[in-house]
Protein backbone atom coordinates (compact mmCIF):
# COMPACT_ATOMS: atom_id res chain seq x y z
CA UNK A 1 0.00 0.00 0.00
CA UNK A 2 1.01 3.53 -0.65
CA UNK A 3 2.10 5.93 2.00
CA UNK A 4 -1.11 8.22 2.34
CA UNK A 5 -0.80 12.27 3.25
CA UNK A 6 -3.91 12.60 4.81
CA UNK A 7 -4.86 9.50 7.48
CA UNK A 8 -7.78 8.25 8.49
CA UNK A 9 -8.34 7.59 11.95
CA UNK A 10 -12.09 5.49 12.84
CA UNK A 11 -13.55 5.05 16.29
CA UNK A 12 -15.39 1.97 17.10
CA UNK A 13 -17.02 0.85 20.02
CA UNK A 14 -17.59 -3.25 19.00
CA UNK A 15 -16.48 -5.88 17.04
CA UNK A 16 -19.03 -4.93 14.05
CA UNK A 17 -17.82 -1.61 13.67
CA UNK A 18 -13.67 -2.68 14.04
CA UNK A 19 -14.98 -4.86 10.54
CA UNK A 20 -16.44 -1.92 9.08
CA UNK A 21 -13.63 0.36 9.90
CA UNK A 22 -11.10 -2.03 8.31
CA UNK A 23 -13.21 -3.04 5.29
CA UNK A 24 -13.13 0.65 4.52
CA UNK A 25 -10.31 1.81 4.66
CA UNK A 26 -9.25 2.75 7.95
CA UNK A 27 -5.22 3.60 8.48
CA UNK A 28 -5.84 3.04 12.03
CA UNK A 29 -8.94 2.39 14.78
CA UNK A 30 -9.88 4.15 18.03
CA UNK A 31 -11.24 1.25 20.43
CA UNK A 32 -13.08 2.14 22.64
CA UNK A 33 -16.96 0.90 24.37
CA UNK A 34 -19.84 3.39 24.89
CA UNK A 35 -19.27 5.56 21.82
CA UNK A 36 -22.60 7.22 22.59
CA UNK A 37 -21.32 7.94 26.29
CA UNK A 38 -18.18 9.69 24.72
CA UNK A 39 -16.15 6.83 24.05
CA UNK A 40 -15.09 4.58 27.46
CA UNK A 41 -12.45 1.76 27.65
CA UNK A 42 -13.32 -1.27 26.08
CA UNK A 43 -13.42 -4.80 27.26
CA UNK A 44 -11.46 -7.42 27.34
CA UNK A 45 -13.14 -9.21 24.81
CA UNK A 46 -13.05 -6.50 22.17
CA UNK A 47 -8.92 -5.48 22.80
CA UNK A 48 -8.18 -9.21 21.77
CA UNK A 49 -10.21 -9.71 19.00
CA UNK A 50 -8.78 -5.79 18.09
CA UNK A 51 -5.12 -7.21 18.53
CA UNK A 52 -5.67 -9.37 15.13
CA UNK A 53 -6.50 -6.36 13.08
CA UNK A 54 -4.34 -5.51 10.01
CA UNK A 55 -4.11 -1.82 11.20
CA UNK A 56 -3.41 -0.15 13.61
CA UNK A 57 -5.39 0.43 17.03
CA UNK A 58 -5.30 2.82 19.53
CA UNK A 59 -7.16 1.91 22.74
CA UNK A 60 -9.20 4.80 25.09
CA UNK A 61 -8.59 5.11 28.25
CA UNK A 62 -11.27 6.11 30.46
CA UNK A 63 -13.03 5.08 33.18
CA UNK A 64 -16.26 6.62 33.14
CA UNK A 65 -18.03 9.30 31.66
CA UNK A 66 -18.78 12.70 32.06
CA UNK A 67 -15.81 15.39 32.83
CA UNK A 68 -12.22 14.42 32.62
CA UNK A 69 -11.58 15.72 36.18
CA UNK A 70 -10.23 12.00 37.79
CA UNK A 71 -9.94 11.16 41.40
CA UNK A 72 -6.84 9.21 42.75
CA UNK A 73 -9.07 6.00 42.69
CA UNK A 74 -9.99 6.44 39.25
CA UNK A 75 -6.50 7.15 38.00
CA UNK A 76 -5.52 3.83 39.89
CA UNK A 77 -8.42 2.90 38.02
CA UNK A 78 -6.82 3.80 34.60
CA UNK A 79 -3.78 2.27 35.45
CA UNK A 80 -4.88 -0.92 36.00
CA UNK A 81 -6.27 -1.16 32.46
CA UNK A 82 -3.49 0.56 31.15
CA UNK A 83 -1.43 -2.86 32.66
CA UNK A 84 -3.58 -5.06 31.54
CA UNK A 85 -4.56 -3.74 27.75
CA UNK A 86 -0.54 -3.60 26.97
CA UNK A 87 -0.63 -7.34 27.54
CA UNK A 88 -2.63 -7.77 24.09
CA UNK A 89 0.51 -5.83 21.99
CA UNK A 90 -2.08 -3.11 20.63
CA UNK A 91 -0.26 -0.20 19.06
CA UNK A 92 -1.03 2.59 21.57
CA UNK A 93 -3.30 4.49 24.41
CA UNK A 94 -6.02 7.45 24.11
CA UNK A 95 -6.12 9.29 26.94
CA UNK A 96 -6.83 12.73 29.14
CA UNK A 97 -7.22 14.69 32.28
CA UNK A 98 -7.87 18.03 33.64
CA UNK A 99 -8.09 19.87 36.26
CA UNK A 100 -11.14 21.54 37.73
CA UNK A 101 -9.91 25.14 36.67
CA UNK A 102 -10.04 23.88 33.00
CA UNK A 103 -5.72 23.25 32.93
CA UNK A 104 -4.92 19.65 31.65
CA UNK A 105 -4.07 18.15 34.61
CA UNK A 106 -0.19 17.78 33.64
CA UNK A 107 0.81 15.62 36.94
CA UNK A 108 -1.45 12.76 36.15
CA UNK A 109 -1.11 12.81 32.45
CA UNK A 110 2.89 12.37 32.87
CA UNK A 111 2.13 9.71 36.14
CA UNK A 112 -0.15 7.55 33.52
CA UNK A 113 2.25 8.01 30.51
CA UNK A 114 5.16 6.92 32.39
CA UNK A 115 3.32 3.70 33.60
CA UNK A 116 2.38 3.33 30.01
CA UNK A 117 5.80 3.59 28.91
CA UNK A 118 6.86 1.03 31.43
CA UNK A 119 4.36 -1.49 30.47
CA UNK A 120 5.78 -1.68 26.84
CA UNK A 121 2.95 0.92 25.24
CA UNK A 122 4.62 4.28 24.32
CA UNK A 123 2.25 5.56 21.20
CA UNK A 124 -0.31 7.76 22.97
CA UNK A 125 -3.20 10.44 21.43
CA UNK A 126 -3.82 13.48 23.82
CA UNK A 127 -8.22 12.71 23.18
CA UNK A 128 -10.66 15.26 23.28
CA UNK A 129 -10.04 16.51 27.11
CA UNK A 130 -7.95 19.18 25.01
CA UNK A 131 -10.98 20.75 23.83
CA UNK A 132 -12.32 21.83 27.56
CA UNK A 133 -8.46 23.48 28.24
CA UNK A 134 -8.82 26.85 28.96
CA UNK A 135 -6.03 28.21 27.12
CA UNK A 136 -5.05 25.57 24.06
CA UNK A 137 -1.63 27.24 22.84
CA UNK A 138 -0.56 26.19 26.70
CA UNK A 139 -2.58 22.78 26.45
CA UNK A 140 -0.49 22.26 23.18
CA UNK A 141 2.57 22.89 24.75
CA UNK A 142 2.34 20.86 27.54
CA UNK A 143 0.61 17.99 25.33
CA UNK A 144 4.10 18.26 23.21
CA UNK A 145 6.20 18.31 26.46
CA UNK A 146 4.82 14.79 27.78
CA UNK A 147 5.35 12.96 24.08
CA UNK A 148 1.66 12.52 23.05
CA UNK A 149 2.10 11.74 19.32
CA UNK A 150 -1.17 13.40 17.95
CA UNK A 151 -3.99 15.76 19.93
CA UNK A 152 -7.48 14.64 18.70
CA UNK A 153 -9.39 18.13 18.27
CA UNK A 154 -12.31 19.98 17.21
CA UNK A 155 -10.74 23.12 17.38
CA UNK A 156 -13.17 23.76 20.13
CA UNK A 157 -16.29 24.27 17.92
CA UNK A 158 -19.19 21.77 18.21
CA UNK A 159 -18.07 20.18 14.74
CA UNK A 160 -14.05 20.54 13.44
CA UNK A 161 -15.30 22.50 11.12
CA UNK A 162 -17.08 25.19 12.86
CA UNK A 163 -13.94 24.74 14.75
CA UNK A 164 -11.50 24.80 11.50
CA UNK A 165 -9.74 28.70 12.58
CA UNK A 166 -8.52 27.36 15.87
CA UNK A 167 -7.45 23.92 14.21
CA UNK A 168 -5.40 25.88 11.52
CA UNK A 169 -3.78 28.30 14.58
CA UNK A 170 -2.61 24.66 16.13
CA UNK A 171 -1.40 23.25 13.31
CA UNK A 172 0.72 25.92 12.77
CA UNK A 173 1.82 26.58 16.21
CA UNK A 174 2.35 22.54 16.73
CA UNK A 175 5.30 23.35 13.47
CA UNK A 176 5.16 19.46 13.20
CA UNK A 177 6.05 18.51 16.77
CA UNK A 178 3.16 16.54 17.36
CA UNK A 179 0.10 15.82 15.01
CA UNK A 180 -3.25 17.77 15.22
CA UNK A 181 -6.16 14.89 14.40
CA UNK A 182 -9.32 16.89 13.37
CA UNK A 183 -12.24 14.89 14.90
CA UNK A 184 -15.98 15.87 15.35
CA UNK A 185 -19.02 15.42 13.27
CA UNK A 186 -16.77 14.79 9.84
CA UNK A 187 -18.63 13.32 6.84
CA UNK A 188 -17.68 12.51 3.07
CA UNK A 189 -18.94 15.89 2.07
CA UNK A 190 -16.76 17.76 4.45
CA UNK A 191 -13.85 16.40 4.60
CA UNK A 192 -11.99 17.69 2.22
CA UNK A 193 -13.26 21.12 2.67
CA UNK A 194 -11.90 20.52 6.65
CA UNK A 195 -8.47 19.39 5.50
CA UNK A 196 -7.83 22.37 2.64
CA UNK A 197 -9.02 24.93 5.67
CA UNK A 198 -6.87 23.33 8.41
CA UNK A 199 -3.89 22.12 6.93
CA UNK A 200 -4.24 18.76 8.91
CA UNK A 201 -3.03 15.85 7.99
CA UNK A 202 -5.24 13.47 10.45
CA UNK A 203 -8.68 13.29 10.77
CA UNK A 204 -10.81 11.42 13.02
CA UNK A 205 -14.73 9.92 12.61
CA UNK A 206 -16.77 7.13 13.74
CA UNK A 207 -18.05 6.90 10.01
CA UNK A 208 -22.04 6.17 11.16
CA UNK A 209 -24.96 6.47 8.95
CA UNK A 210 -28.41 5.86 9.68
CA UNK A 211 -30.50 4.95 12.86
CA UNK A 212 -29.94 2.39 15.00
CA UNK A 213 -31.48 -0.90 14.85
CA UNK A 214 -33.89 -1.47 17.17
CA UNK A 215 -34.39 -4.85 19.02
CA UNK A 216 -37.67 -5.64 20.26
CA UNK A 217 -38.99 -4.05 23.54
CA UNK A 218 -35.21 -3.25 24.54
CA UNK A 219 -35.60 0.06 24.62
CA UNK A 220 -38.62 -0.22 27.18
CA UNK A 221 -37.09 -2.55 28.76
CA UNK A 222 -34.44 0.01 29.94
CA UNK A 223 -31.64 -1.45 28.82
CA UNK A 224 -31.02 1.88 26.53
CA UNK A 225 -30.65 2.48 22.68
CA UNK A 226 -29.12 0.42 20.49
CA UNK A 227 -25.92 1.92 19.05
CA UNK A 228 -25.70 3.67 15.48
CA UNK A 229 -23.30 1.26 13.41
CA UNK A 230 -19.98 2.19 11.74
CA UNK A 231 -20.84 2.12 8.36
CA UNK A 232 -17.85 0.72 5.51
CA UNK A 233 -19.31 2.49 3.04
CA UNK A 234 -18.76 5.84 4.61
CA UNK A 235 -15.36 4.95 6.11
CA UNK A 236 -14.76 4.20 2.15
CA UNK A 237 -16.11 7.06 1.11
CA UNK A 238 -13.92 9.43 3.27
CA UNK A 239 -10.80 7.65 2.54
CA UNK A 240 -11.82 8.09 -0.93
CA UNK A 241 -11.95 11.96 -0.02
CA UNK A 242 -8.92 12.15 1.54
CA UNK A 243 -6.77 10.41 -1.12
CA UNK A 244 -8.32 12.76 -3.89
CA UNK A 245 -7.29 15.63 -1.60
CA UNK A 246 -3.51 14.32 -0.22
CA UNK A 247 -3.27 14.03 -4.58
CA UNK A 248 -4.63 17.70 -5.23
CA UNK A 249 -1.80 19.04 -1.94
CA UNK A 250 0.56 16.96 -3.49
CA UNK A 251 -0.12 18.52 -7.18
CA UNK A 252 0.16 22.04 -5.50
CA UNK A 253 3.18 21.44 -3.73
CA UNK A 254 5.66 20.17 -6.50
CA UNK A 255 3.99 23.16 -8.89
CA UNK A 256 4.72 25.51 -6.27
CA UNK A 257 8.42 24.26 -5.92
CA UNK A 258 8.78 24.08 -9.61
CA UNK A 259 7.44 27.79 -9.38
Amino acid sequence: MHARSILLEVCVDGADGLAAAVEGGADRVELCSALMLGGLTPSAGLVAIAARAPCPVFTMIRPRPGDFVFSPDEEAVMRGDIAALAQAGLSGIVLGACLADGRLDEAMLRRLLDHARACGLSRATLHRAFDQATDPDAALEIAVGLGFERILTSGGGTTAWEGRERLRRLVDRADGRIAVMAGGGVAPASAAALVAATGVKEIHGSCRRGDPPRAQDARNAGFGDNPVPTDAAVVEAIRQVLDQAGRVATMSGDCSRRG
